[in-house]
């Protein structure tokens, strides 16, 4: 069996891979209970590690601080479970699956009229139909990268049920659950997993373009 993850690393890291959320998104990311969530989350607001944010987006976030322990955490994590080649090379087969990801997202938000681009209005059946069945194609081809995943780390179990249902909610007409931000939806889930993988490897968005070569090296 894969190595779990400390339950105060899993909350830092829940908060990490969201960026913005309340308790109950944490509690729900991270498979915890959502009374020991919100205790730790209450000590580690007292550390400094975790602070409130108000405004449009409203929830707790990182510190610069917890950003700082969050890294240090997740890389003690990787070493002693010595997972870090295994969750690089899932990452590559990950990038691979990744554009079409992007793509399917973009065909079920907007459609192709006559060369031009129009917000999908979810009129036409079939073109749905066409796009849904490219997002479970896409699910089920994730299948094994998550399996390896899950192998190398426990905490990874927790994606494949979260993108298995949003498929399944989809599949069954409700249509949010495709691309909605602000709920668990496939693109929100495969986002954090996305996140969550960089933050693993210690690769940020802005240089991932130039991580292929060096992932394999990273310690």
């Amino acid at each position: 069996m894969s190595q779990p993850s400390d339950p105060r690393l899993l909350v830092l890291h829940g908060l990490r891979v969201k960026g913005v959320a309340p308790a109950e998104a944490v509690a729900e990311a991270v498979d915890l209970p959502l009374a020991e969530v919100e205790a730790r989350l209450a000590g580690l607001e007292a550390e400094g590690l975790v602070a409130q944010r108000s405004g449009r987006l409203a929830g707790l976030a990182l510190t610069p601080s917890g950003r700082d322990e969050h890294g240090r955490l997740l890389g003690a994590e990787a070493r002693t479970a010595g997972a870090h080649a295994a969750v690089a090379r899932s990452y590559r087969r990950f990038r691979a699956l990744n554009a079409g990801v992007i793509d399917v997202c973009s065909r079920w938000q907007v459609r192709d009229v006559g060369g031009r681009p129009v917000r999908n209005d979810h009129r036409d059946a079939r073109y749905d139909a066409r796009v849904v069945a490219d997002l479970a194609r896409l699910e089920a081809q994730a299948e094994p990268v998550l399996d390896d995943l899950e192998g190398a780390l426990d905490r990874y179990g927790r994606y494949r049920p979260r993108l298995r249902h949003a498929v399944d909610r989809v599949e069954a007409g409700d249509g949010e659950w495709f691309t909605k931000p602000m709920m668990p939806s496939f693109h929100t889930v495969w986002f954090e997993l996305h996140e969550d993988l960089l933050a693993t490897l210690g690769l940020e968005r802005s240089s991932e373009a130039d991580s292929d070569a060096d992932v394999e090296a990273v310690p």
